[in-house]
């Protein structure tokens, strides 16, 4: 992470220098995107035996027009200097380091369906109280196997009031509570 950290670093100075920060980020955002859902994507940059002026322009062929000149750019530099490998490790920590800039607070709520807007409205008062200043970036996921209720995570610290979570604990303590009947 290290790697994908530094080069990060070094492509958020490159866009700030050029007053394309929040472009880049979409940009990121979508070779993140790309990476994640193309498993055979990552295999090849991760590839020995494909030639890098092929990975380079198998680049240019999925991105050009997607991203801008800059991005494009980042990326194929990386794959002349042999980094290709590093490409979704770098989206990644593009994404940490531009939050932390910009001071945005990412929250993640996991519920068993998918929140209304009155109750995202006040998820989202809930964090923004809880990180103080800066904007907050909420992440819905939807999760049936937790039954009911939620699970609220903002950076280090989780709150889990989910159905499951009350079953599991109420199981555990009927389990070490050994009932000993009264003798009459």
């Amino acid at each position: 992470m290290i790697v994908g950290s530094r080069y990060a670093k070094s492509l958020i100075d490159l866009a700030v220098e050029n007053k394309q920060l929040e472009e880049t980020r979409k940009d990121m955002q979508t070779v993140k995107q790309v990476s994640d859902e193309n498993h055979e994507f990552v295999v090849l940059l991760n590839s020995p035996v494909v030639k890098t002026d092929k990975k380079i322009a198998i680049l240019n062929a999925i991105f050009s027009g997607k991203i801008s000149k800059l991005t494009l750019s980042f990326l194929n530099l990386l794959a002349t200097k042999r980094r290709e490998a590093y490409i979704p490790e770098i989206a990644i920590a593009f994404d940490e380091q531009f939050k932390a800039k910009k001071n945005i607070t990412t929250a993640v709520i996991t519920t068993a369906a998918v929140l209304d807007a009155k109750v995202k409205e006040k998820v989202l008062e809930i964090v923004k109280k809880q990180a103080g200043s800066g904007d907050v970036e909420l992440i819905e996921k939807v999760d049936a196997s937790i039954l009911g209720g939620f699970v609220l995570s903002i950076a280090d610290k989780q709150l889990d009031q989910s159905v499951k979570r009350n079953l599991n604990d109420l199981k555990k303590n009927l389990l070490s509570n050994k009932y000993i009947p009264s003798s009459n």
